[in-house]
């Protein structure tokens, strides 16, 4: 199998990005947890919690790559480490 590159690693963990953005936006309502916007989800907000901390630390593991060399890497990793950061804070706030 071939290697990953940096930015291979980084568009892979795009998903978790967008999932937590969302879920940050949209609570209950986040398609990415069965909620619509018209109804919020039937997960419990403790699921919902497990799941935003599930791509936390998906996140947290792939920017402390090393080979490749993500954690040192300079291409640009704001929107993975504000991910993180949103994602902490939506816990902590619900």
């Amino acid at each position: 199998m071939a290697e990953q590159t940096v930015a291979e690693c980084l568009t892979a963990a795009t998903d978790s990005v967008t999932l937590i953005n969302d879920i940050n936006t949209n609570g209950k309502k986040s398609t990415y947890v069965g909620g619509s916007s018209e109804a919020d989800t039937e997960m419990s907000q403790a699921d919902i919690n497990a799941c935003v901390q599930r791509n936390v630390d998906h996140l947290e593991l792939i920017l402390e790559y090393t080979d490749p060399d993500v954690k040192g890497s300079s291409d640009d990793k704001s929107s993975y480490t504000g991910a993180v950061t949103t994602g902490k804070a939506y816990i902590a706030a619900n």
